[in-house]
């Protein structure tokens, strides 16, 4: 398949796939993966933001990506959406490589992703947003432009299923209003019902709930199940625990670039590496009586060392 074939799209619910008995590991082989990467690797000067050996995500169902701040999570999903360009390593999606891909074909193919912060055209009314999601219009094309007869039918088939997703997300009433007036949540929903008017196999959401208030978070969440329903499958970046445990079937936990742990949520939030990624393993031992004589005693030496230069100091600085 090139990467300018047009993708199967999900039709109907699968049966979600087991991950229970998967060993809980690093790199774990999936039953069904959509996406595989190997020796995935972007530095950044001297940093290493992204330093994967390898990467499954299985297909059908939602897949949260964990971490903490700086752990190249983002940088992971530019890389894999050809937002951003590896210094080596090799990935695929449905079998096809997609390294070197620009990211409109990416989504041609079937894999879209939303944005941290979002990107809505702000000056342009909510369903114009809608209708610039979808993909092949014909009357985009320069010579068809002029021929109205060639693409009105595709446009008005394109309209309503934009109608259809905005009444689905409840962003309706906001039809004809511009995308720049919508609070965050809402364009949290316009960015995400517009990224299905692709018909997406893959939805890739960059932290769906940050910033979003309370009341739109449950709705959020109700959507990204649903996706899941339709037999979709979803990978999302999120800092929230809670959300984590509620939607997501497996997790994948990256610290300084690498993968350090995977399985579900009930097995990641109780493996050390995980502990030991967001607190630093030392949050959790006790100090025995050596360790505390140790500290004592650099933080003695280090004052005895300090004592007579600020001494010095004073002497030169009294007249």
């Amino acid at each position: 398949m090139s990467a300018d074939t047009e993708p199967n799209r999900p039709s109907a619910a699968a049966p979600r796939p087991d991950l229970s008995g998967l060993e809980a590991r690093p790199g774990v082989p999936k039953p069904d993966p959509i996406v595989k990467g190997d020796g995935i690797r972007r530095t950044f000067g001297g940093l290493a933001a992204v330093d994967v050996e390898h990467i499954e995500i299985q297909r059908g169902v939602i897949t949260a990506l964990i971490g903490p701040n700086g752990a190249g999570k983002t940088t992971l999903f530019n890389l894999l959406t050809g937002f951003d360009m590896p210094d080596s390593g090799e990935w695929s999606f449905n079998g096809t490589s997609l390294q070197r891909v620009a990211p409109y074909k990416v989504a041609r193919l079937g894999m879209v992703r939303t944005f941290q912060l979002t990107k809505v055209l702000a000056k342009l009314t909510v369903i114009e947003n809608m209708r610039l999601g979808a993909t092949g219009q014909r009357g985009e094309k320069f010579w068809s432009a002029a021929l109205p007869f060639l693409w009105r039918s595709q446009e008005e088939a394109n309209t309503r299923r934009a109608d259809d997703l905005l009444a689905r997300f409840k962003l309706d009433a906001k039809r004809e209003d511009f995308a720049g007036s919508l609070s965050g949540g809402q364009r949290k929903l316009l960015e995400m019902a517009r990224a299905l008017m692709v018909d997406p196999e893959l939805i890739m959401l960059d932290e769906p709930m940050a910033g979003v208030n309370p009341a739109l978070k449950q709705s959020l969440l109700g959507h990204v199940k649903s996706l899941r329903d339709e037999g979709r499958t979803v990978l999302f970046v999120e800092h929230d625990m809670d959300m984590v445990r509620d939607i997501s079937d497996w997790v994948i936990v990256m610290a300084q670039g690498q993968i350090v742990a995977e399985g579900t949520p009930s097995e990641v939030m109780s493996n050390p590496a995980v502990i030991d990624a967001y607190l630093g393993a030392h949050h959790d031992t006790d100090l025995t009586e050596l360790d505390e004589h140790e500290i004592d005693s650099e933080a003695e030496a280090e004052l005895a060392h300090e004592t007579p230069r600020k001494a010095d100091k004073h002497r030169k600085d009294v007249p």
